[in-house]
């Protein structure tokens, strides 16, 4: 058992997302076949960051430079081995939802339950904004969604519109605060 530290991300830590290995191999994902979502072979590894570094690091600081929130788990050598942000944004009807907009482990620290802690810290987060939610766009591969749904998520209430549009195939969760 190693230490984990938990704590806020400044806009200068920013860059220690390039020492995480945020590769996946996907042996099956969630897919829309015949009207109906199913588990699929893929058999694909993804070896870089969905949609690339930049994508990913320009989300995190546009996040902390916004009154976001950015939290990193550490380990011993102060390494970044994961984190998590939530946009400050509210939206929705009858909720009030926070989006999620990363959630990541690096490969040699997954399945350690770092990535539920982190979920957890943030949630404590929008609970001080008094959000009622927290929105999440989990991409469809099995373990992602079956993380998820271990933690507690569920099937959106409220889909937002322009989040789904963004990608159809992920899935639309929700955690209740």
């Amino acid at each position: 058992m190693f230490n984990v530290t938990y704590r806020k991300l400044v806009v200068e830590e920013c860059e220690l997302i390039n020492d995480m290995n945020p590769s996946q191999f996907i042996k099956r994902a969630w897919r829309e076949v015949n009207g109906k979502r199913q588990l699929v072979e893929v058999n694909y590894q993804d070896s870089d960051w969905p949609n690339g570094y930049e994508h990913h690091f320009n989300s995190l600081k546009a996040t902390v430079l916004s009154d976001g929130e950015a939290i990193g788990a550490f380990d011993e050598s102060n390494k970044l081995i994961g984190f998590a942000t939530i946009n400050r944004k509210f939206f929705g009807e009858n909720y009030n939802y926070v989006l999620l907009d990363q959630l990541f482990i690096s490969l040699e620290h997954r399945n350690k339950g770092i990535g539920k802690k982190l979920l957890l810290k943030i949630s404590e987060v929008a609970r001080e904004w008094q959000a009622d939610k927290i929105y999440i766009c989990a991409g469809s591969a099995e373990e992602t969604i079956a993380f998820y749904f271990a933690i507690g998520c569920k099937e959106a209430v409220e889909i937002n519109k322009e989040l789904y549009e963004n990608d159809p195939r992920d899935f639309q969760l929700e955690f209740q605060l």
